[in-house]
Order: C-alpha cells, then sequence, then structure tokens
C-alpha cells in the first residue's frame, strides 16, 4: 500500500513545524538557563559533599550556592573550625575545592569549575591582592622598573593581573613553573 501526501497534509506538517520553532533569541535565551541550570545542579551536588564532609569532621557551617561569572560557587561559614578547612595561604581550601569538583565531576560525568570559599577566606584574600596589583602597578607606572611579586597560586594570579590591568601604562605577565610561579609587573612600551 502507498501513501498519498497532498498539499493539506503538507500545510499541516509545516504549520507543526512553525508551531515548534522558536525566535532566534529565544534558542540563546534556552541555552542560558539550561547553562545555569547545570551549574545550580553543580553547586547542589558540592553542597551536599561538603555537608557530608561537615559532618563527618563534627564542624558547624552553613553552605550558602550562589552562581557568578559562569561558575558555579559555594561558601561555607558560621563554624569555628572552619579556619582549619583553609590552612596556611589557603593550602586546604585548595585541596578541598579540587575534591568537591571531582565528586561534581564524579557524578555529572563533565569537569567543572566550581569555587569554594571557606569562613570568607576567598573573599578577603582577593581584597588584598586586588590592592597588591593596583600598588605593585602605580609602583612599576612611577619608578619604570618591572617588579617580580611572590609565588601564587591561579586563583591569585588571576586577581593581581586583573587589578594591574585597571592601571594604565603597565602590563602584567606570570612566569615560572607550578608552584614557583608568579606575576612580573612590566611598564607598558
Amino acid at each position: 500500500m502507498s501513501e498519498t501526501v497532498t498539499s493539506q497534509d503538507e500545510d499541516q506538517e509545516q504549520d507543526r513545524g512553525q508551531a515548534g520553532a522558536e525566535a532566534p533569541g529565544e534558542d540563546a535565551t534556552r541555552a542560558e538557563r539550561s547553562s545555569e541550570d547545570q551549574l545550580v545542579r553543580e553547586g547542589d551536588i558540592a553542597g551536599d559533599y561538603l555537608e557530608r564532609l561537615l559532618d563527618i569532621l563534627d564542624y558547624d557551617g552553613d553552605i550558602d550556592l550562589d552562581v557568578e561569572a559562569g561558575r558555579a560557587v559555594v561558601s561555607v561559614e558560621g563554624g569555628k573550625d572552619l579556619e582549619k578547612l583553609v590552612g596556611a595561604r589557603g593550602d586546604v581550601l585548595e585541596a578541598l575545592q579540587e575534591l568537591t569538583r571531582l565528586a561534581v565531576q564524579q557524578s555529572t560525568g563533565a569537569r567543572n569549575r566550581l569555587m569554594l570559599d571557606v569562613a570568607g577566606w576567598r573573599s578577603q584574600r582577593r581584597s588584598e591582592l586586588t590592592d597588591l596589583g593596583r600598588q605593585a602597578a602605580q609602583e612599576t607606572k612611577d619608578t619604570g622598573h618591572s617588579q617580580r611579586l611572590r609565588f601564587m597560586t591561579p586563583f591569585e594570579r588571576k586577581i593581581v593581573h586583573d587589578a594591574v590591568a585597571t592601571v594604565g601604562g603597565v602590563r602584567s605577565e606570570s612566569e615560572g613553573e607550578e608552584p614557583r610561579r608568579r606575576v612580573v609587573v612590566h611598564p607598558a612600551g
């Protein structure tokens, strides 16, 4: 038996296709929503992981989930023992962030850029590094001499580079190999 398609059938098929069609901006909006939903899911997974860890350690802390600059941000605040989860110069925090990222990756099957802050350490450190970057940039601009800063983590270097970029007449670059990588601020030109 053969099937005959009439122009009425074609018109109905076209109407169904157009009814499902979306305006060009709607695809982008759906993608943004989907991306944000994925980041919220990553934050939820990380929050659950950290909550179990805090329970095991018998530490008190409130977990706050957010999405900023295209990444899930998880903050743990409030407990008196939380400084132990930061460590010297944030070393324990860096390790804990990596473990949390791995837990999220294991659950989602995808890499992530989750950012973890404990006891406000990262936000305070961000402020300190921004000041350091601007001061080094201004001093380099005033003296005309390059400045080599101490070794920093990738998180720290990014903040310093961003701060240097706000000062005209200077530029910055990173040199060295991990973990002995540092920012160098040069006069522009």
